[in-house]
């Protein structure tokens, strides 16, 4: 997933982490990396922070509770 918000030298990319061997991979889109002119061996600042998961909407569609799915007490 890709967004971004450009305020001077500063620049937000959403990216997975993929395995690589041993190592963790970050990858920047072909896109920004040429819109920014990054070149391969260049020293770029790289700030890490997980992005929270939300649980909104994790539930769609399943449709409202009816007396059929209440808890019935056990003998």
């Amino acid at each position: 997933m890709l967004t971004k918000d450009i305020t001077g030298d500063f620049m937000e990319v959403f990216s997975r982490v993929k395995k690589v061997g041993g190592s963790f991979m970050i990858r920047i889109p072909k896109e920004i990396a040429k819109e920014q002119n990054i070149r391969e061996g260049q020293v770029i600042k790289i700030e890490i922070k997980k992005v929270p998961i939300s649980g909104f909407g994790i539930l769609k569609g399943i449709g409202p509770f009816t007396s059929e799915d209440e808890m019935k007490a056990h003998d």
